[in-house]
């Protein structure tokens, strides 16, 4: 053996194997190949079944059969049903069937003429027609199941009806909140995550790819900018719950004579309100946006740059005409993939004092609000399998606004992409 090169004796550095030690050499490289591609398959299979495993419990919350029974039969209330009375209709049904004093409580937590009928008719339900769910049955065995569950309702429940129940429903996504799960909706939630996302929008998106084109196109290499990159970035992992403090002392405490519109003459309201949530979430993907912004514009071929400036191209002209929208798709994918994740959060607005429990409809930067992922988190601390479905049935409606985001992202990135 030679001790510098590590060879045999008189064989050369770029000695390649022969005869059976070639055979031997490939099928080593083969075996190893078919370890790590077992290992690949193996953690994409593991992938899979926990997505799958994850929405097939979902969906077997949201869906089964329900076991209903009722303090008065609603027929006995009018001569048509509920849902086709008006809402003076359903005002004067409710004035008769409850105590004068939690009429009057009512009517002062939201006045009666600025309320909805969908609002008036759930109280109705909930406090004069009185349907309660005293059963509740998974998809799963209510479709296996089913003579058992029949049974069993007429064995426990003679005055009962047993149906079968979808909690994605109409009246699902437009009725407030309410105490009884049959009852209860998302209305609230999705409105108040439209106005704390458009806020969140109109903030982030033009600061982050203003500041973007400012650092890739405008900025020297010096200390200053290293040192801004380097806090972008770091920011950009800092966890959620963070921004939640950095907003409530900021934007609740500091900022509340703004925040809650005092000083526009609202005298009913705390910093705790939609706009406080929008800053807060508007910080939270403003790194996010950047950093996307950034390598998008970096992406675009400094051909194109120096083209334009051959042709007498001052820099903004270049920029405008030429950067970014080359850029387009990378920003358009950064930005709704960061406002994806604001529509999911929840600790930074449970610290800034979301409310998980709200029955009127938001109808300012200055009211209090709640967000689908607040409901879907207070209904899963809840017990009783009722809450679970109505949970199960908002996780359903916040996957399928995420997953319509992220196809819109990647429908805009096709749409603009551009070969080079």
């Amino acid at each position: 053996m030679s001790a510098e090169s590590g060879q045999p004796a008189g064989r050369a550095i770029g000695y390649l194997p022969e005869g059976d030690a070639i055979s031997k050499n490939i099928a080593g490289r083969r075996i190893r190949g078919a370890v790590w591609r077992i290992l690949f398959l193996s953690s994409l299979i593991i992938g899979i079944v926990a997505l799958a495993t994850l929405l097939y419990t979902i969906v077997d919350d949201a869906f089964g059969y329900i076991v209903v029974q009722t303090k008065v039969d609603p027929d006995t209330l009018a001569d048509r049903p509920l849902a086709e009375l008006s809402k003076e209709e359903l005002t004067e049904i409710l004035r008769a069937n409850i105590s004068s004093g939690l009429f009057r409580r009512f009517d002062r937590d939201e006045p009666f003429s600025e309320r909805s009928k969908e609002s008036v008719l759930a109280l109705v339900e909930e406090r004069v027609v009185g349907r309660e769910v005293v059963a509740v049955y998974k998809l799963t065995e209510s479709l296996l199941d089913r003579e058992r569950i029949e049974a069993e309702t007429r064995e426990k429940y003679p005055r009962a009806e047993l149906e079968f129940h979808s909690w994605i429903n109409r009246e699902f996504l437009s009725r407030p909140m309410s105490s009884i799960p049959i009852l209860a909706g998302i209305g609230n939630a999705i409105l108040g995550s439209l106005w704390v996302i458009v806020i969140t929008m109109l903030l982030a998106v033009p600061v982050g790819v203003f500041g973007a084109i400012y650092l890739e196109e405008y900025a020297s290499d010096n200390w200053y900018y290293r040192l801004v990159e380097t806090n972008i970035n770091n920011l950009a992992g800092v966890p959620s719950i963070i921004y939640g403090i950095l907003g409530l002392a900021i934007f609740v405490r500091a900022l509340e004579p703004f925040t809650s519109g005092a000083m526009f003459g609202v005298t009913d309201s705390n910093g705790r309100t939609i706009i406080s949530a929008g800053f807060t979430m508007a910080l939270l993907i403003l790194p996010l946006i950047i950093i996307n912004a950034r390598e998008a514009i970096r992406a675009v071929p400094q051909s194109l740059r120096q083209a334009s400036y051959g042709l007498g191209a001052t820099k903004w002209q270049t920029i405008s005409n030429h950067v970014l929208p080359n850029a387009l798709p990378g920003i358009l994918t950064g930005t709704i993939l960061g406002m994806s994740r604001a529509i999911g959060e929840t600790a930074p607005l449970i610290v800034i004092g979301a409310s998980t429990f709200i029955v009127f409809s938001p109808d300012s930067i200055f009211d209090k609000f709640t967000v689908i992922p607040i409901q879907i988190y207070n209904w899963t601390s809840q017990p009783g399998a009722q809450f679970r479905s109505i949970a199960a049935a908002a996780i359903i409606v916040l996957l399928t606004t995420l997953l319509t985001l992220n196809a819109t992202a990647i429908l805009l990135r096709n749409r603009f992409q551009r070969s080079y």
